[in-house]
């Protein structure tokens, strides 16, 4: 008769440590409990609980597993030698590490989200430059892929990408028509039920992840998840089954040609652009630095008068007008008419 326990579970770091003891991994457990490997890691960090059936069965299965390891030889025989642990990674090893795990399913999932290639990919690669900025941050982080995950998310649901000329025309739609109507289908859902959408059935993860990520609460993740089925079942009635949407979202995303460039590439791009950013910054400091030093010398240090309104000068004799030539002027015109000489030579004096 199988015993039926149902007392409360070990805390979050032995379930992990009792895993791990008996090589096993998360996608394995999932399997045993009939849940995914994103609820079994949400279990283990301790975000979530089971409940119910799936509480007595991991309850369950814990307690087999800290039996067997309580059964285990310890001082009879000696333990098996370790095998020598690896030398640490750099930071640049441990980012593309993250990358080459991360950046191919991150970029099939935004393009679940916008349906543009390009964006998807840019929006990939601008989320793991924004990492590699901050990176003790991320490296430090219970969830690294997820901590990407967010920015991606924000940077291609960003509703300016419409005014960019290149994102303008429309991209050419799948080539087969059933995932062209799932496709069509998830555009015409508001941007915070596709994440929704995208996150559970897409991703697999829990209604407390999902509520923590997109920072709203639990009922609030669930009724938009409810909407957004209910939105996708209207559109294409062979979808109304969770599991085949599960199923479509994920072959939608494997048929088409998604590429991201090499981490080293995203790396170098990331800092380029820090370095034109911090130039522009300092730039932009010491032209303000300039133009107040500026300010500041040619600036009055006294008070100064301002200039009176104009006045009207008065007492100034009118110009006086022509009047009538006199004799002597009129003799000297007479003569000049009579003269035959033209040029210079007309001017000149008279010996005689």
């Amino acid at each position: 008769m199988t015993q039926t326990y149902a007392g409360p579970l070990p805390p979050p770091d032995e379930r992990r440590r009792l895993r791990e003891h008996h090589a096993l991994t998360q996608a394995q457990v999932a399997r045993r409990l009939g849940v995914s490997r994103a609820t079994v890691r949400a279990w283990e960090r301790g975000r979530s609980t089971p409940s119910g059936p799936r509480h007595e069965a991991y309850a369950r299965l814990l307690t087999d597993l800290a039996e067997q390891t309580a059964s285990q030889p310890s001082a009879a025989s000696p333990p098996p030698p370790r095998a020598p642990e690896p030398p640490p990674l750099t930071p640049a090893q441990a980012f593309d590490a993250l990358y080459a795990f991360c950046a191919p399913a991150l970029v099939r999932q935004t393009y679940l989200l916008t349906g543009r290639r390009e964006l998807a990919r840019e929006a990939v690669e601008r989320a793991f430059q924004l990492a590699w900025q901050r990176w003790p941050e991320v490296a430090r982080d219970r969830d690294p892929g997820g901590w990407v995950r967010a920015p991606a998310y924000e940077y291609a649901l960003s509703p300016w990408h419409r005014f960019r000329p290149r994102y303008r025309t429309p991209e050419p739609p799948p080539a087969d028509p059933a995932d062209r109507a799932l496709l069509d289908a998830l555009l015409s859902l508001p941007a915070s039920y596709r994440r929704t959408l995208v996150l559970y059935d897409g991703v697999g993860l829990d209604l407390p992840e999902l509520a923590a990520e997109t920072e709203a609460s639990t009922p609030a993740a669930a009724g938009r998840l409810t909407r957004a089925r209910e939105a996708v079942a209207a559109y294409v009635p062979e979808l109304a089954d969770p599991a085949a949407l599960h199923r479509r979202l994920a072959e939608l995303a494997s048929t088409e040609r998604l590429r991201a460039d090499a981490p080293t590439t995203v790396r170098t791009v990331g800092e380029r652009r820090n370095v034109f950013w911090t130039r522009a910054a300092i730039a932009f400091t010491v032209a303000i630095i300039g133009a107040t030093a500026l300010t500041l010398r040619s600036a009055p240090t006294h008070y100064e008068a301002p200039i009176a309104p104009a006045q009207a000068v008065r007492g100034v004799p009118a110009a006086p007008a022509m009047g009538p030539l006199s004799k002597a002027e009129q003799d000297l015109r007479a003569k000049l008419r009579r003269e035959q000489t033209n040029g210079p030579d007309r001017l000149a004096p008279d010996p005689g």
